[in-house]
């Protein structure tokens, strides 16, 4: 999730106080990913550095941001170019996982069942927010819950196999190897790029 240009998009209806940054992108998205006002000061210190933002105090003393000429080229960048695919292996679960069969100090079935009912759960409640929003006109909250939805759905499939994987080999006997941990790893076409999240 890039805070950074989610911040600058704000930022582009406005001046804006940092806390009122930090209320009108959690309002935005729903309060679904919840922001650190220490994360939008931060950031905001890093636009202002970068020439992206400028910062004046008001009348109170406090600052108030706002976005550049500079600023409004990056975002206009952001908007034009494709959000790179995050590659399931460098997520933090599919390495969990990873380590737990290379390590043998977790039981990797156990890890995804867990895994798996936390998983049904967020599910159960996006889609909940989803029917809750069918009747709400703010089409862009309905889009943001659709692609967690799928999200969701999906790492509950691939978690699905994990486990199936895991019993076949229990099954028939085999202990960790590299067969195991590539099981875990969905497959990843040659030349795909790592995607990396910012802030």
């Amino acid at each position: 999730m890039s805070v950074r240009h989610s911040l600058l998009a704000l930022l582009a209806a406005g001046p804006t106080h940092g806390y009122g940054l930090k209320t009108e992108f959690e309002a935005a998205t729903g309060d679904v990913w919840p922001l650190n006002v220490g994360q939008v000061y931060t950031t905001l210190g890093r636009l202002e550095r970068d020439g992206l933002v400028t910062a004046d105090a008001d009348a109170d003393g406090q600052k108030v941001y706002e976005i550049t000429g500079s600023g409004r080229d990056e975002l206009r960048r952001w908007f034009e170019t494709p959000v790179p695919r995050e590659v399931i292996p460098r997520q933090e679960l599919a390495i969990k996982l990873v380590f737990a069969m290379r390590m043998g100090i977790a039981d990797v079935t156990a890890v995804v069942q867990r895994q798996r009912m936390a998983t049904v759960r967020a599910l159960q409640d996006l889609t909940r927010l989803k029917n809750d929003a069918e009747s709400d006109a703010d089409t862009a909250w309905q889009l943001m819950l659709d692609g967690l939805i799928f999200q969701a759905e999906a790492e509950a499939r691939w978690l699905d196999l994990c486990e199936a994987r895991l019993a076949s080999r229990s099954l028939s006997g085999q202990g960790r190897s590299a067969e195991d941990q590539a099981a875990l790893q969905p497959h990843i076409p040659a030349g795909r790029a790592t995607g990396r999240s910012d802030s």
